[in-house]
């Protein structure tokens, strides 16, 4: 193992285990039970475990999904195992099966949604995030322009301010973190600046910032915003107040580090430069994971083997290194 490496800034490191498979690994299996080894130990926290022991720098944080229907015993002891570890617990909380976008499902999607700010109330979590201004993978969405894309923005805030005015408002959680996705998985806010339009409508209608944008280096490099647009978007969020997580996450292959072309770093020192960077997670998928063959089929790059003779966990822990590595010298250069 690497020499010990001391985090030098005040940036909450972590990671997202999306590498044990959401098939697995993260899904929730028959009866709501999260997935367990042969041991009968929750799969997500033994990895955790796994990557605390073995990664030269202090893990700080872990982002984990929550699926509305999970076993709530599961629940309560994926959570607290973690915290047990050590770790500050960050929930995603996962939508899936409705349209934010229509209003006919304006219900469905503001229960499933109250369901993860209850959770992340009964453990006293304070940072939730989601993906949930539109459905993934919706089988032949069109993006929407104009006065679709307008409407889009005016449900997406009804939904998400009613959502935090029932469940989240006046509780534990301080930032809800709003997510966008690439084209493909997503067909309409598929750009920091899209996403941006949301969530700035949604804090006007709140009148605060409780919402923010979550930055993944990843659909950032895969959006239609080339470095420097991403750049400027980033600083336009940070001085609204609106700056959120950031993903340490390679564009396309979702996998090493390595892979992204420079979008990591790019994107990292820009969130640092605003003096608003605040959390970081490394982020990789599993190349063969069941549950993610249409990102395949969208992008066979999602498909490429990327580790290089390493488990999974070693890879992840590389991108730890290389980002704990990044973040001190952002420290070092007065950038942090």
């Amino acid at each position: 193992m690497a020499s010990e490496i001391t985090l030098k800034s005040n940036v909450q490191l972590g990671v997202v285990p999306t590498h044990v498979k959401f098939v697995g690994g993260l899904v929730p299996e028959e009866g709501g039970r999260l997935p367990r080894g042969e041991d009968g130990k929750l799969v997500v926290v033994e990895e955790m475990k796994r990557i605390c022991a073995g990664s030269p720098v202090k893990v700080q944080s872990v982002q984990i999904p929550a699926f509305p229907g999970v076993d709530e015993g599961d629940n309560d002891e994926l959570i607290n195992g973690l915290k047990e570890l050590g770790l500050v617990v960050h929930l995603i909380m996962m939508v899936g099966g409705a349209d934010p976008m229509n209003p006919a499902d304006e219900d469905k999607v503001v229960e499933m949604l109250a369901s993860g700010l209850n959770i992340a109330k009964k453990h006293g979590i304070e940072q939730v995030s989601s993906t949930s201004i539109e459905e993934w993978m919706k089988a032949g969405a069109q993006p929407k322009t104009g006065a679709d894309f307008d409407a889009a923005v005016a449900q997406n805030v009804k939904v998400h301010a009613r959502a935090w005015r029932e469940a989240g408002q006046g509780s534990c959680i301080q930032a809800w973190h709003i997510e966008f996705l690439r084209g493909g998985e997503f067909q309409t806010f598929t750009s920091a600046a899209k996403a941006w339009k949301v969530v700035k409508a949604i804090n006007s209608e709140l009148g605060g910032t409780p919402f923010k944008v979550m930055v993944d280096a990843a659909h950032c490099g895969d959006s239609e915003l080339n470095i420097p647009e991403n750049e400027a978007v980033i600083r336009e969020i940070a001085e609204a107040g609106a700056l959120g997580i950031y993903h340490a996450s390679a564009k396309t292959t979702r996998g090493c580090l390595s892979t992204d072309d420079g979008w990591i770093g790019a994107l990292m020192t820009a969130a640092a430069k605003t003096g608003a960077l605040k959390f970081v997670f490394v982020e990789l998928f599993h190349h063969e994971d069941p549950a993610l063959q249409g990102l395949r089929d969208l992008d066979p790059g999602h498909g490429i083997d990327t580790t290089d003779g390493r488990s999974y966990t070693e890879a992840v822990i590389d991108g730890l290194v290389d980002v704990a590595r990044r973040l001190n010298n952002l420290k070092k250069r007065g950038i942090l």
